[in-house]
């Protein structure tokens, strides 16, 4: 494969794609063919994760404590707790607001719909992803979430090793490939 290293970008010149598909298959993301892409730089997400559940919290914490570089995350224990957390981020001039929410949907006092529509309606907080992760695959929460402008809906896969390896590829896409706000 021919390519050229420029400081931290990689250059691939235009009409080698299959090259460049088989660098990208080898682990090198983001690569578009025949252009210029920036080095992988590891960076450490904030995650807030919002569910009321504490073996699944607990199961999605190990799921991202095994990544290369594991994100911080905070737990809100329902949608009434996050929104406070987040309005109360938002509000200090240093405030630390996540790069990333993962959402359960059914919780007591505020479930993730509404957080969802009030998160989407606020201009300080409507541009932080969310991502629904939960049990449900119904068909109306599907597009109900997408309605209130969620990045992605995840059904909670059953099995651990499913369950673990779909938070961490939430993880390696939002913390490797995806441009943040």
């Amino acid at each position: 494969m021919v390519f050229d290293l420029v400081g931290d970008l990689v250059y691939f010149p235009v009409g080698n794609r299959s090259d460049a598909h088989r660098f990208l298959l080898s682990g090198c993301a983001g690569l578009e063919s025949g252009g210029v892409m920036a080095s992988p730089k590891p960076r450490t997400l904030r995650i807030l994760v919002v569910d009321d559940d504490d073996a699944d919290t607990v199961m999605i914490e190990e799921a991202l404590a095994a990544a290369t570089v594991p994100p911080v995350t905070q737990r809100a224990r329902d949608g009434r707790e996050a929104l406070d957390q987040l309005r109360a981020e938002a509000d200090e001039p240093q405030g630390d607001l996540p790069d990333l929410i993962l959402l359960d949907l059914n919780m007591p006092r505020m479930g993730g719909l509404q957080l969802l529509e009030e998160l989407k309606s606020d201009p300080r907080l409507q541009s932080i992803p969310v991502v629904v992760l939960t049990t449900s695959d119904a068909h109306p929460d599907i597009l109900a979430s997408y309605r209130h402008h969620a990045s992605a809906f995840v059904t909670k896969p059953l099995d651990l090793d499913r369950f673990e390896s779909a938070v961490q590829k939430i993880n390696a896409f939002f913390a490797d490939t995806a441009e943040l706000p």
